[in-house]
């Protein structure tokens, strides 16, 4: 059983785990915030930008030019928007895991304590149902320790995917402006 200064120890860490994943939580708001006022200033920045560009074009084609050189810094500017979105929700998704972990380490450290102690003080003859309680909890704390390690994996699986995609994309982004400079090329040359 717990004592009272267990009880207010173990409220007291909770309150203040609490406490750190809340400022850690508008930490990322903040970010968040941050980033979306950035990328909404260089937006209308850009937009104001592009419009007197369209606008100042001499004929179609140098319209239809203009136009297509502007699509590349969008991808680019959009590919770099959502690596920051996800450095952000890594970043406070992880330190949200690693409380979640510190708690299920601590609560398996007192469930084995506790365990320990109905283990000594467990009446003659219940050594049977001690063991078996015993082995129950050492199956809860190693299909514990399983499953973060299996939540784990699948993190870092779905982090190298992202960037993995993430890298794709600026290849295609770069890959896609060298085509359409090579094509008016071929096209003057043809004609």
């Amino acid at each position: 059983m717990l004592t009272p200064e267990q009880l207010a120890a173990a409220h007291k860490a909770n309150i203040e785990m609490l406490y750190g994943l809340t400022r850690k939580a508008f930490e990322g708001v903040e970010k968040l915030v941050e980033l979306n006022l950035q990328a909404t200033k260089a937006a209308l920045r850009d937009s104001a930008d592009h419009t007197q560009a369209l606008l100042s074009a001499k004929d179609a084609q140098e319209l239809l030019q203009r136009q297509a050189a502007l699509l590349q810094p969008l991808a680019e500017k959009a590919v770099a928007y959502s690596r920051q979105l996800y450095d952000i929700a890594a970043s406070t998704g992880s330190a949200f895991a690693q409380a979640a972990e510190d708690n299920a380490a601590d609560a398996q450290r007192k469930a084995l304590a506790v365990m320990d102690n109905v283990a000594k003080n467990a009446p003659a003859g219940t050594e049977a149902a001690v063991e078996a309680m015993r082995s129950a909890v050492q199956a809860a704390s190693s299909a514990m320790e399983t499953i973060q390690q299996a939540v784990k994996q699948a993190a870092e699986l779905a982090e190298t995917q992202f960037h993995q995609a993430a890298q794709q994309a600026q290849q295609s982004l770069h890959a896609g402006t060298a085509a359409p400079k090579s094509a008016p090329r071929a096209r003057r040359s043809a004609g």
